[in-house]
């Protein structure tokens, strides 16, 4: 009878056992499901912040190449200010030159008049020689150069003709007579050359 009775204290322990077990299963998946929760929580939570900082980098990107562009438009615009300036300067600097050489032209015009004139005073022609002389240096020195027109095709582009002759001896649109002559600083005309053509 002793084993009957070991046997039916065992079998209560034995349920007390198993219900035991049973709650103590019960508490680890309860245990589990809790840190599987966290950990989804805090998944979650990385993803959400992840993505925030992949749109505040995208942002910030967006934002800096805006700058960027910004900057180079910027660095575009005043080196096109620094050349503009630049052309105007030597522009203006070539306009000024040309119009101080057209005043001092009647000069040019009077010296040699004063050449072709005859004179009896050879030490007078000889100082408006060198006067001339020193002139047409002065003139190659700053750039100027004679338009050539004596023989050459008339252009319109540097001649101004005045006078129109028929000659058949002559070939056509020659200039045969110079009245005035014609200058240029660099490729700029600062006087026409005023002149006769023929035919």
């Amino acid at each position: 009878m002793s084993s009957k009775k070991d046997i039916n204290k065992q079998e209560p322990q034995t349920e007390e056992v198993k219900e035991e077990k049973v709650e103590a299963a019960a508490e680890e998946i309860k245990d589990e499901a809790k840190a599987e929760s966290k950990e989804d929580k805090k998944d979650k939570k990385q993803k959400k912040e992840s993505k925030k900082e992949a749109e505040i980098k995208e942002t910030a990107e967006k934002l800096i190449q805006t700058e960027k562009e910004k900057y180079l438009r910027l660095c575009a615009e005043y080196d096109n200010f620094r050349k503009r300036s630049q052309k105007e300067r030597e522009g203006l600097y070539a306009d000024i030159k040309a119009d101080t050489l057209l005043k001092f032209l009647p000069v040019y015009d009077n010296l040699e008049r004063a050449l072709s004139t005859p004179t009896a005073d050879e030490a007078y022609r000889k100082g408006v020689e060198m006067t001339m002389v020193q002139f047409n240096q002065t003139l190659e020195k700053l750039g100027i150069t004679e338009i050539p027109a004596l023989g050459e095709k008339f252009d319109p582009n540097v001649h101004n003709a005045v006078m129109h002759v028929e000659d058949e001896s002559l070939g056509e649109n020659e200039v045969v007579e110079v009245f005035q002559k014609g200058f240029k600083l660099n490729d700029k005309v600062i006087r026409f050359a005023m002149v006769k053509v023929a035919n």
